[in-house]
Formats: C-alpha cells, structure tokens, sequence
C-alpha cells in the first residue's frame, strides 16, 4: 500500500517548537514505509483567508490523548507537546497514562470516548492489543491517529505518524562511511534493543545498508538486498560481513533501549571483540552506556579516538551533547516534537479545515535526517 509523508516545512509553518526535557528516554516506535504526496494542504490554505473563522472554530474542540507511559523523557515530551499545543489553541486536551499495560489503555480509552472528546491520539503499549483499543473509538465515530507506535490493524485509524527508522539509519550510516578512507576495514558490534522489534530491525538494517551503499557504489535497492542478507547472518550466528564494503560486524547484544542496559551489553562486546572500531546503536540512550563502557576499558573514541559510535536514532539532547563534543558522530532523528507536530497539523486538517479522515494513508512519517555535528544546532530543540 501506498504510504505517505506529510512535509515537515508545512507543519512547522503551523506549529510552534516546543522544548523538552531530557533523561535518556527510549523508543520502541513500529517503522513505516516510503513517503508520497500530502493530504489536507488545500484545506489549510482555505482556513487562513478567515483566521477568525478559524480561531471561532478550533476554540470549540476537545482531544483525548491515550499515551503508553509518561516514564521516560520520549514519552512525556509527546504528551507535554499535544497538551501545549492544545492550550495554544485554546482546545481541551485529556491525557490518560496508560503505564505500559493493555488493560489500562483499554480503560483510559473507553474513558475518553465516554466523555465525547472530538478527535483521540494513541500511543499503544502493544501493537496487536490496540485493535481492542482503537475499536473503542471507531465504533463510537471518533477519529484516531496513532503517535510513535504502529499497529497491527490499520483499518480504524485516520493515520499512524512516526520517524522513518529505515532511512533514519540509512543517513547514519552513510554519514558514517563517508567519513572513512577508501582501505578501512570496518570492524562493528552492533547494540540491538530487544528481539522481535521491527523497528529495531529496521533501524539496524538502515545502518548497516547505509554503510554498503556509501562504500560500494551500489544503488539503494543492492544496498537493501545486501544489508538484508548481513541480517539474516546475524539473526543465524551473531556475526556478519560484506566483503565489497570491507564491514563486518562480529558481535551482537541486547540492550533493552536503556543507558544502564546498554552499558552491560557493551561491556561484554567489547570484552569479546578487542579490536572493535565501531559501534552501533539502534538507540542514542544504548550508546551513552556504550561510551562508559569504553571509559571503563580504557579505549578512545570520538573524533580523536579509535572507536567511533553511531545511532539509527532517537535524538535525545544528552545525545546531541555529545556529537557537539565529538563523541558520536550520528544519530538518526526520531523526535516526539516532530512526531506531536505533525499529529497535531492532522487533527487541524480535519477538525477545523474539515479533511476526510479516510484521505490518509496508513503511515504518515517525518522527513529523515541523521544529525551529525554539521546540523546538531539546527536539530538541538527537537531533541528531548
């Protein structure tokens, strides 16, 4: 199915930017695919030729905001977004925390339906148990976008807005590779977050295809191909290797999205793998544990060091700081800030500009971008 990006340059023609907090948070989002045209931008134009038609008309709405879990700064910075955003605009916002359990979600959503809110976001703890969750609104006829988390039925949304993890990591990678003389042997260790996660997947499949296309020339699609068959030979022995790209990652741990975590799993990688020169994170939170783990066994890294660190995402300012030092030298951006944005430019179009939630399509991303030391100014205020 065909799947859309809506342009962050037009949300934030809408939207004010707002600044969040930072405790090395964590991302668990579900990917989505390549982007297509916009939706709903007609409206908006329409809108503007009366702004007080319009302001009369968005006083008179209330949102409900269904989140996974207000522990952990990703989070909370989405709801504090909508939340803000909302006041701005001088609608009603509710949000119920959900605290990682599908029973709760389940509740806080028939909550919200009950008290009639026009328009519901969700951030699912599960991607299968959200179909009793979104059933809630559908049969009650509220529209529902989802925010950070996919979900398995797509069929009662208006939409589902997260990063592009894919592509996210592939400008990671990228970046990574072209900063290599043409002879370097790349020897990797990659810190996964947890088994079964597609993003995860994802994200390190974009990393990994990132760096083959830059080094070999090859179109993305080969890129693709060939970071798919480096996947399966992790998946099988927990190494993997292209000879063409002179890449070969020899080790792999799980380090369940946390600095603490990731810290433990680096330990042992680095342990079993001395001559390791790059590392990889399918988060920034693993990777500050990654760079303890190297203060602890004493190895340099950074731009004067002989390790360096890269990250398919999230983006969190603690991250940020460090690129600014020279620590980390990519991140790929998955920002709750765009991600609020960009739902909330949606519940716009179709609260006040009056869009058809049926025109969406499934998966409605934010532009990628990996934020290197190049761009980390521009991007710092979307971190959290």
């Amino acid at each position: 199915m065909k799947r859309k990006l809506l342009s962050v340059a037009v949300a934030l023609s809408l939207l004010f930017v707002c600044g969040c907090g930072s405790d090395g948070g964590k991302s668990t989002d579900e990917p989505g695919g390549a982007p297509t045209e916009d939706a709903g931008e007609e409206a908006v134009d329409e809108t503007e030729d009366d702004p007080q038609e319009a302001s009369d008309k968005e006083g008179s709405f209330s949102i409900g905001f269904a989140l996974r879990t207000a522990n952990g700064s990703y989070y909370a910075a989405i709801g504090d977004f909508v939340k803000a955003k909302c006041e701005e605009l001088g609608w009603e916002c509710t949000v119920l925390e959900s605290n990682n359990d599908t029973t709760k979600e389940l509740e806080n959503m028939e909550s919200l339906v009950a008290s009639e809110v026009d328009l519901i976001f969700l951030d699912c703890v599960d991607p299968s148990a959200a179909t009793a969750s979104q059933k809630v609104a559908s049969d009650a006829g509220i529209p529902l976008i989802n925010l950070d988390s996919g979900v398995d039925d797509m069929s009662m949304q208006v939409t589902t807005v997260y990063s592009d993890n894919e592509q996210n990591g592939l400008e990671a990678g990228k970046y990574y590779a072209s900063t290599l003389a043409e002879d370097f042997e790349i020897s990797a260790v990659m810190l996964s977050g947890n088994t079964g996660s597609i993003a995860g997947t994802q994200r390190r499949d974009g990393m990994i295809a990132g760096i083959i296309m830059q080094r070999t020339g090859c179109s993305e699609d080969e890129a693709w191909a060939a970071a798919k068959e480096m996947e399966d030979s992790l998946v099988s022995s927990g190494k993997a290797s292209n000879e063409d790209a002179k890449f070969t990652i020899t080790g792999q741990g799980w380090g369940n999205w946390t600095i603490d975590e990731g810290l433990v799993a680096a330990e042992d990688l680095i342990t079993a793998n001395p001559d390791v020169n790059l590392v990889m994170g399918e988060n920034d939170p693993m990777l500050m544990g990654a760079l303890k783990a190297l203060d602890n066994a004493g190895i340099t890294y950074g731009k004067d060091g002989t390790v360096q660190l890269i990250s398919a995402a999230d983006g969190s300012k603690d991250g940020y700081d460090q690129i600014r030092e020279g620590n980390i030298l990519a991140i790929g951006e998955n920002s709750p800030v765009k991600i609020g944005e960009l739902g909330m430019k949606i519940a716009q179009d179709i609260l006040v500009n009056g869009a058809d939630p049926d025109s969406y399509e499934d998966i409605t991303m934010t532009e990628a971008v990996a934020v290197t030391i190049d761009n980390v100014d521009e991007h710092y205020d979307y971190g959290f």
